[in-house]
């Protein structure tokens, strides 16, 4: 029987070239179209989901990427008490727009109704609630409730598993991300510079227990939750574990690679 998932949604756009699919049964591995990823630490301001989704939008124009990373609660910082933020949010809109122009689908952080920490899939065609945290931390627990199950963004025959900061660290939400047969496992998260290490460990362990690649997003700068210096260092690893691309500590800081088929490799943008 297929493993539960909360959902799948699939993001193909006529004006891509066609991508052969993946056989994640076991039939092997075909050669698609490069998947154009970028990791990006947005400078944020407290709150302000305008202004950050104005910091989202022209990051997404640099990047010049397919699939666009962003870290937990992207749109509002890490602050707890902060309104949810709606699919239909007008000051989305400058982010929309840049999706639009790029042919971007960005992943961003924000609280959402039902009182959940989540991961937003914003396009051309607007924002949808991709994912929501499954594992929360004390603090988060006394506000937010759990998501109910993993979930796969499928961009291009890629097929992305999705994860929030905790998500990371527990063993089993990477096995069950990955029993639903992915490319990808991408997670947003918020560590402290002292804590830098957690998240290299973290993908190091995925990457070669499930042999997908892993992208990360990690705030930078400072936000709430006691988090004055937060780590940056977004990165990307390779299916065999190895560190492959890297930012560095200051907010506005991003990379974009190009992920290939296993068989093919990859290369930096």
């Amino acid at each position: 029987m297929r493993p539960r998932y909360e959902v799948i949604l699939r993001v193909d756009h006529g004006a891509d070239r066609p991508a052969a699919r993946v056989d994640h049964t076991g039939g092997g591995v075909e050669s698609r179209t490069p998947l154009r990823l970028a990791v990006v630490q947005p400078p944020c301001v407290p709150l302000d989901v305008a202004a950050n989704a104005r910091a989202h939008a022209a990051a997404v124009r640099a990047a010049g990427a397919r699939l666009v990373v962003f870290p937990e609660l992207s749109l509002t910082g890490y602050e707890l008490d902060a309104p949810v933020v709606s699919v239909d949010d007008p000051r989305l809109t400058p982010l929309v727009e840049a999706c639009a122009e790029t042919n971007a689908v960005a992943l961003v952080g924000a609280p959402v109704a039902g009182e959940h920490i989540a991961m937003l899939a914003v396009s051309g065609g607007g924002a949808t609630v991709a994912y929501r945290k499954m594992w929360l931390g004390d603090a988060e627990a006394r506000r937010f409730r759990p998501g109910g199950a993993p979930a796969v963004l499928d961009v291009d025959g890629w097929r992305v598993g999705l994860a929030i900061c905790k998500d990371t660290g527990v063993v089993a939400h990477a096995a069950r991300t990955a029993a639903l047969g992915i490319d990808v496992y991408a997670g947003g998260v918020l560590e402290s510079a002292r804590d830098a290490a957690v998240t290299d460990q973290r993908a190091h362990r995925i990457a070669t227990a499930h042999r997908v690649w892993v992208a990360v997003a990690s705030f930078a700068g400072s936000t709430g939750g006691g988090y004055t210096e937060a780590a940056g260092r977004s990165g990307v690893w390779t299916p065999d574990g190895e560190e492959y691309a890297r930012a560095g500590t200051d907010p506005g800081e991003s990379v974009s690679v190009n992920l290939m088929s296993p068989d093919r490799g990859g290369g930096r943008g």
